[in-house]
């Protein structure tokens, strides 16, 4: 796909899926942003830049962290997201956060202003994740960390079929290379290849609940990253899918519910040190 248009589809499909995204997807991503956080380590006064934040699940336990004294900037190219986070995080009365509409290839933020990058779940969908390699590694202080989960080896999470299903009723080529970075060492390697040096690399396997159908089918097609597509089928179509997806996922039915296998990739790396005076901390706001 060209990257524009992959872009576009990304933008739109998450603002699409915003309202539900929260609701399908906490529970079930708990334990890789709960393993991101613990190799995150953030600590009081820290700044801190959430890339592909959604609507702040990572964003605002990472405020949580680095206090009132501390900096959040969570961005994401899904206004409707950036809206989402702006407005819990006002709710939750928690002023060091900020957010912002921004391309994680081409981020607007000076070289050296933040001391730890998150990414939870949003590198794969991006059309050139060495580009944003290249753009995290920028904006790291030295000596400043960055800690990343994508998902797993394909043939570990059970809900893959999914790109395949929605591909077969129109060609979206939503996310050609989606488990890529979860093959072997792909994404250690990746950060290597920037110049960070990897501190730990986890893999860890979970479980994807769901109450029943429904709501494995809703959290597959409405607030994921399939969502613009499915906004384009017509009732049998979705009917068609709907029927194909809990086929596919049939094997990890208990009950009325399911308990889909995923399995997670979390790396944390380390940018050099140099010996220099310390610049001035930036804003990030």
């Amino acid at each position: 796909m060209n990257p524009r248009l992959q872009r576009r589809v990304q933008r739109y499909g998450w603002d699409l899926a915003a309202d539900d995204y929260e609701s399908l997807w906490q529970a079930p991503l708990a334990v890789a942003h709960a393993a991101l956080l613990d190799s995150a380590a953030l600590a009081p006064g820290e700044r801190v830049l959430d890339l592909a934040c959604g609507t702040g699940l990572v964003a605002l336990a990472a405020a949580r962290a680095v206090g009132p004294g501390g900096q959040v900037l969570g961005v994401d190219i899904a206004d409707r997201m950036v809206a989402a986070l702006r407005q819990r995080a006002a709710e939750a009365g928690l002023p060091q956060v900020s957010a912002a509409r921004m391309d994680a290839e081409q981020l607007a933020l000076p070289d050296a202003s933040v001391d730890v990058v998150l990414c939870a779940l949003g590198l794969m969908y991006l059309p050139d994740p060495e580009q944003a390699m290249r753009e995290i590694r920028r904006v790291l202080r030295p000596a400043g960390r960055v800690v990343m989960a994508v998902w797993g080896e394909r043939s570990r999470c059970g809900w893959a079929p999914l790109f395949g299903i929605v591909d077969a009723e129109v060609h979206s080529e939503v996310c050609p290379l989606f488990f890529g970075l979860g093959q072997g060492d792909a994404l250690s390697d990746l950060c290597r290849s920037v110049g960070l040096t990897v501190c730990s690399d986890q893999r860890l396997t979970g479980t994807l609940d769901y109450a029943d159908g429904r709501k494995a089918c809703d959290a597959a097609f409405i607030g994921g990253p399939v969502a613009l597509a499915w906004q384009h089928f017509d009732e049998p179509t979705r009917r068609r899918a709907r029927t194909r997806y809990l086929d596919a996922i049939a094997g990890w039915r208990h009950g009325d519910g399911y308990r889909v296998p995923a399995e997670f990739v979390v790396v944390a790396a380390m940018a050099p040190s140099v010996h220099s005076a310390p610049a001035p901390k930036p804003s990030l706001s």
